[in-house]
Formats: C-alpha cells, sequence, structure tokens
C-alpha cells in the first residue's frame, strides 16, 4: 500500500507556497506517496484522517491557526504522523500559537542580512542520522535564517552568523541550526530552514535533505546511496 503524504500551503505568498508545494510533491510522488495538496487550514480538521496519513508537510507561513484546526495536527503527530517541513513554512506559521512551536521545534525571529546573503551550510560531521549520511557543506544564497530553537532537537547541520550591525552582535558569532529533528510523542518532526524561493531546491544538497528528511519523518525506509 503506498504511503500517504498531505501537503497544506498557503500563508504570505513571498514564500512561494505554491511552487515550493508543487516541487515536494513531484519529489513524494517519485518516492511512491499518494500526495493530496491542499489550500485551505481546515483540511487538518479531519483528527481520523490525518492519523490515515504517514506525512504532513505544512508550507504556510505566517497566518493563524484555530483551535480547531490545530490540535488535530499536534494529536495526529503524536500519534506516530511523521511531520516536516521547510523555512518559514513550517517554523515561521501561527506566530501566536505557542503549541505549533512547541510541536515544530523553532521559531523564526530575524534574518539579520535580508535576502541575497551567501552563506554556507555545515552538516554536523559526527551525527549517525542517515539524513545527512555522505552530504558535504554547501553554499546558498539566500536567507539566513535566526532561530529561536528547542533545546531538545538534534542538530544535522548549522550555519555561522557573522558580525554585523544590530543588537544581536554583542553576543559575538552565532552558530545557528539550519537542519533538525526531533520527537513529539510517537511522530517525527524534519525541520530545514533552507527555502525562502522554491530555487533554493535546484541546490543538490538541499533538496536531498529534503528528501531525506521527507522519508525519515515518514519511516519510509531510504534504500538510495548516499548523496556526496
Amino acid at each position: 500500500m503506498a504511503k500517504k503524504a498531505l501537503i497544506v500551503q498557503g500563508g504570505w505568498d513571498g514564500h512561494e507556497p505554491v511552487q515550493v508545494a508543487e516541487r515536494f510533491a513531484r519529489l513524494l510522488a517519485g518516492e511512491g506517496f499518494e500526495v493530496e495538496v491542499s489550500d485551505i487550514l481546515d483540511r487538518f480538521k479531519n483528527e481520523e484522517d490525518l492519523k490515515s496519513h504517514n506525512l504532513i508537510v505544512p508550507i504556510w507561513t505566517m497566518g493563524e491557526i484555530t483551535e480547531e484546526q490545530l490540535k488535530p495536527v499536534l494529536r495526529a503527530v503524536e500519534s506516530g504522523v511523521g511531520i516536516a517541513g521547510c523555512h518559514g513554512g513550517m517554523c515561521d506559521s501561527f506566530r501566536t500559537s505557542v503549541e505549533w512551536q512547541f510541536m515544530t521545534g523553532a521559531q523564526w525571529v530575524a534574518h539579520p542580512f535580508n535576502d541575497g546573503v551567501e552563506y554556507e551550510v555545515n552538516l554536523v560531521k559526527n551525527s549517525s542520522s542517515p539524513i545527512v549520511e555522505g552530504i558535504q557543506d554547501f553554499v546558498v544564497k539566500s536567507e539566513q535564517y535566526y532561530l529561536h530553537v528547542d533545546p531538545c532537537v538534534d542538530v544535522l547541520a548549522t550555519t555561522s552568523f557573522a558580525i554585523s550591525e544590530g543588537p544581536h552582535s554583542a553576543n559575538g558569532v552565532i552558530k545557528m541550526p539550519v537542519v533538525y529533528t526531533k520527537k513529539w510523542g510517537q511522530g517525527r518532526v524534519f525541520y530545514n530552514s533552507l527555502g525562502h524561493h522554491a530555487d533554493v531546491f535546484d541546490i543538490p544538497e538541499a533538496i536531498e535533505l529534503m528528501r531525506r528528511g521527507f522519508l525519515w519523518a515518514a519511516r519510509k525506509e531510504d534504500k538510495s546511496s548516499a548523496c556526496s
């Protein structure tokens, strides 16, 4: 039986939710998932239906979520459904919902250099996670996310913030998580802060991290060889 993935896209158009959803849908379909893409948050209301899925992929920057939409997602993931996402589509969603932030593991607070900054993504070298096996450090030109992060996450990749104008620089150079995993009850949570625009995923390492993160969160065996 095919595994089922639900993508819910919307929110701020600047993060290209439609384009990112299309890209992720093709990726998941190529991995054998039955994929549904919805553009309404009410799609979250049916808890039993959510629990029939293997993976939830939120692509919804900012906006508001009601308790009737939120609680079924929290309980579905707690029961064992995976959740995986990127950039503001997962960790700058629903800024007033601390429960969403508690589940997803981080919240965006700033991007000091704005869009178009070139920075390096450094993979954690001693990680045993199959998500990063064989992937080397790589450079992106995009937004560099400054996050408030749950201390329980398993960090798989980081970036370093250089000294720049602003009061945050009084703390010196900061190493910030870019990719991490965590647990929510029986569910697996994967996050990658890359993804300001869909073309970030033209970078082979960036899209490979998402592919592996989806498979890990959905508990789907990855039989492919490591990316170098």
